[in-house]
């Protein structure tokens, strides 16, 4: 009994996916225009965005320099938004404000284009170039619309993106201090720093160059220890002067006071 009870149900479903599957395609293969589109965006109201999308695809050419092309155009690249496919939504999106530039719908779709692009963008430690791009097309929609009613959301995700990029960057420069190369460690911070003077880690970044400065002079050859301890001082004062309240004070001051000691026992050497 169970087992007949399940053939029935298998045989339920299949019927349905076979039904529904043949009704799209005798949809998708009307003559109709207007009826395809009612049924596109039937699809659409009811999320079906797979459906909607290959049937927008096919009445694209059609229906251009008709009245009803911009809402197609711009339901078409929201299908590729909500199906996850973040390239082909910034694509269509940002194709919509060239088309369309004077639409009530043209600043929403280059916020969008470059929603788009942010989602699109990989994990911090994956290369950043479509952060980048994330990042270069939100600044230019916060430049276009200053007084955008997404302005807030725009800067979140500005303020995202630079602290993904901020994140790689500082990565790098911690696995040049982990590998021991302390010039590109101590470049790589000064760098970081140099890009992101306002982050939360700024005091870190610069107890990071102070102390690679520190383990770079300490395997110097003996002609250039004197001078590479004597920048590292300087990065002491500068983390002391600029960060004054920093956590890292107490460790800065151990590290400053070995260098200072390096320098007066290699003064007295060669007295």
């Amino acid at each position: 009994m169970q087992l007949r009870l399940k053939n029935l149900l298998y045989l339920s479903v299949v019927l349905v996916l076979f039904s529904s599957c043949g009704g799209f395609e005798k949809i998708r293969k009307s003559s109709d225009v207007n009826y395809k589109l009612t049924k596109a965006n039937e699809f659409f109201d009811n999320k079906e965005y797979h459906h909607a999308n290959e049937l927008y695809k096919e009445l694209m050419p059609v229906m251009k320099s008709t009245r009803n092309y911009e809402a197609m155009f711009y339901k078409y690249a929201y299908t590729f938004y909500y199906l996850k496919d973040y390239v082909e939504a910034s694509y269509y999106f940002k194709n919509f404000t060239e088309y369309f530039p004077i639409s009530k719908n043209a600043e929403e779709c280059e916020f969008m284009s470059a929603v788009s692009l942010y989602k699109y963008a990989p994990k911090y430690t994956l290369d950043q170039t479509n952060t980048v791009k994330a990042l270069e097309a939100m600044q230019s929609y916060v430049n276009r619309f200053p007084k955008s009613s997404r302005l807030t959301e725009a800067n979140e995700y500005i303020d995202k993106s630079r602290q993904k990029l901020e994140l790689k960057q500082a990565d790098a420069a911690k696995l040049y201090f982990n590998i021991s190369q302390f010039k590109a460690a101590t470049v790589a911070y000064k760098s970081v720093l140099r890009n992101y003077p306002e982050s939360p880690k700024a005091d870190q970044y610069q107890y990071m160059i102070l102390k690679s400065m520190c383990k770079y002079a300490k395997i110097s050859i003996p002609e250039k220890q004197e001078e590479r301890y004597a920048n590292a001082i300087s990065a002491y004062k500068e983390l002391k002067d600029t960060y004054p309240q920093s956590s890292y004070i107490a460790d800065a001051e151990k590290l400053y006071s070995e260098a200072n000691n390096n320098i007066n026992k290699i003064r007295n050497e060669h007295k």
